[in-house]
């Protein structure tokens, strides 16, 4: 547990200082590192993002139709003894399959709505999901009459590994869930009404719910240990035995329903909004012409087939290794980001020449060669430890996996640190430089004048007051989502 908490704590810290330069300049992941990759070279991180978002979307997916299985399970009980007719080298059966579909099906409809509009069926599920959790863990507790052994109990350490390595190892598990959506924090703070606002949403959700959420799994998982045997990580395969362990009864399957539904429905939502929107967004960055945030996101869903998540989950070990290896490229991209903003820039930038093709981020025909290689030192000395941890190499190096196991913080320091001397040894022409005026009419009077901007017009000289300005500009915000999904 104290591993989550620290794992919790360093999201959460990492989220906030990526948001950031979308927090103070209003723009996304995908106009943000132009400034750090050059106009052409952020298509790099931008494919990264893309395949990442296509991983990530399959597999919220996947489980989305394990519970989707779990509910038809409850409806109709002779769902569960379907003929599986696939291949035995997949690692699925039929009736997985058919929630699956179930479930993409369903998903696909809400690909049509604007995200803006998520707000109140978000709230109302996030509601529910929290409920569903706290009836598992009072049936748990109860049933168990405790947490079970696994609580009081340590565990035997490999030989190989001490105690250190095994927990940074399940800290770079941890953050590497979370590094994806980590990375494009600026696609929804760029919306943010205020600093103060963000963080302490971002530290809510991020650290307490994320921690609670935890504790809240554990427990149960420890409980269910007690009563069933066997440790059932994932709550599709737990409801299932719940419901087996009922007989059948008609009030067993009611209530396995409606708390698979429960996941299920938050499953969706997270995933249409965290993963598919969010595909939609950087594919829309890279194919602007052709591509606008739906075609986007309607393309990340349909990659769900291609991925094939049910090679990916139904092994917790394979599993794991996948979320961790998303740490390996995304936290050298994250480095270079607060490296270029934070420190080289100051937080200053030319917003203009964001949009510009030729103006001073351009650097050398679009691309800036210093991201790159300090991108390549951040993650080249730990792919040998994912192929590695991925397919075992004979007589493999104890080194690689350290490195591995220390992915995200060796990628994040070591592409900061070679970026900022990099960059310090081979200045760049307009460092720091901004706009003398508000170009696009992009900030509030007030944000003008913290970042030394001058207004397109002042409140006095167009008749408005604080209040309407900042109103007319939410407005105006959500008018261009709007008009950017459709």
């Amino acid at each position: 547990m104290a591993v989550i908490i620290i794992g919790r704590a360093v999201i959460s810290i990492f989220a906030t200082l990526i948001a950031w330069c979308g927090l103070r300049w209003h723009v996304g992941f995908t106009v943000q590192n132009r400034f750090t990759w050059g106009m052409r070279g952020s298509y790099i991180p931008l494919v990264q993002r893309v395949m990442l978002n296509f991983i990530w979307c399959a597999i919220q997916a996947w489980n989305g139709g394990k519970l989707v299985t779990v509910m038809l399970t409850a409806i109709f009980p002779s769902f569960a003894t379907v003929p599986n007719s696939l291949p035995a080298n997949v690692p699925a059966t039929t009736s997985e399959m058919i929630g699956f579909f179930v479930f993409w099906i369903c998903s696909v409809p809400f690909l049509w709505v604007p995200p803006e509009k998520f707000r109140r069926p978000f709230q109302m599920i996030s509601i529910y999901c929290g409920l569903v959790m706290l009836c598992m863990l009072i049936w748990s507790l109860s049933v168990a009459r405790g947490v079970g052994p696994v609580f009081h109990t340590g565990t035997k350490m490999s030989v190989k590994w001490s105690t250190s390595w095994i927990m940074l190892s399940t800290l770079n598990s941890i953050i590497g869930g979370n590094a994806a959506g980590m990375t494009n924090g600026s696609d929804f703070s760029r919306y943010g009404k205020s600093a103060r606002a963000y963080i302490l949403g971002t530290f809510a959700c991020l650290f307490c719910t994320g921690t609670l959420v935890s504790f809240v799994g554990l427990v149960v998982t420890a409980a269910a240990q007690k009563i069933y045997g066997k440790v059932y990580w994932n709550p599709p395969d737990l409801l299932m035995r719940m419901m087996e362990s009922g007989d059948g009864s008609s009030k067993a399957r009611a209530g396995v329903f409606f708390l698979a539904l429960g996941f299920a429905l938050t499953s969706g939502f997270e995933n249409i909004c965290g993963n598919a929107v969010a595909g939609g967004i950087d594919l829309s960055g890279m194919f602007p012409r052709y591509i606008n945030i739906r075609r986007g996101a309607f393309i990340t869903f349909l990659a769900i087939w291609i991925v094939q998540p049910w090679q990916l989950i139904n092994r917790a070990a394979t599993f794991l290794t996948v979320v961790s290896s998303f740490s390996v490229f995304l936290a050298p991209i994250m480095g270079l980001m607060c490296a270029d903003y934070f420190l080289l820039r100051r937080q200053r930038i030319m917003l203009s020449d964001l949009y510009e093709p030729y103006g001073s981020y351009h650097f050398w025909h679009g691309v800036n060669w210093r991201a790159i290689v300090a991108w390549l030192v951040g993650w080249a000395p730990t792919i040998g430890g994912l192929i590695a941890t991925v397919k075992p190499l004979p007589n493999a190096s104890r080194a690689l996996f350290e490195l591995y196991y220390l992915s995200f913080f060796y990628g994040f320091f070591s592409s900061f640190v070679v970026f900022y001397v990099v960059t310090v040894t081979f200045p760049v022409a307009g460092m720091g430089d901004i706009d003398n005026v508000d170009t696009f009419g992009t900030f509030t009077p007030d944000e003008c004048k913290r970042l030394g901007i001058a207004a397109p017009e002042s409140p006095a000289e167009s008749g408005t007051t604080d209040r309407s300005l900042e109103k007319t500009e939410m407005d105006e915000k959500a008018v261009v989502v709007d008009l950017e999904y459709r």
